[in-house]
């Protein structure tokens, strides 16, 4: 949160799936950082529910694991990217800039878990 709301987002933070998904329906973020492994549901039944609530919102997910089958579906259901922890902060961070400012939304939100 420190990292991109120092880079002028306003960020959200939530600490496990139901959180998550309420933050999605009240703020409407342009983009989600998403954990795979989340308290109260895993990262793709997150995914899954956020993309019905706004197909156009982005999510860029996060894991652990390097399961190619969990990425594949991940994927399949429409996260932009994955990075495989530990990832670089700076690489996360040109990641979500090149979302966010490289298209036409004038609201920049982030929401990390």
């Amino acid at each position: 949160m420190e990292v991109f709301s120092s880079e002028g987002y306003v960020t959200f933070q939530a600490s496990n799936g139901k959180s998550a998904l309420e933050i999605v329906k009240s703020e409407a973020p342009d983009l989600v950082l998403l954990d795979m492994k989340i308290p109260g549901m895993d990262g793709l039944e997150i995914l899954k529910h956020v993309k019905a609530i706004n197909k156009d919102i982005k999510v860029i997910m996060m894991t652990a694991y390097g399961e190619l089958d969990m990425i594949k579906e991940a994927t399949d259901h429409g996260a932009l990217m994955h990075f495989t922890k530990p990832f670089d902060i700076d690489e996360m961070r040109v990641a979500v800039n090149m979302q966010l400012r490289g298209g036409e939304s004038n609201n920049w939100y982030a929401i990390g878990s």
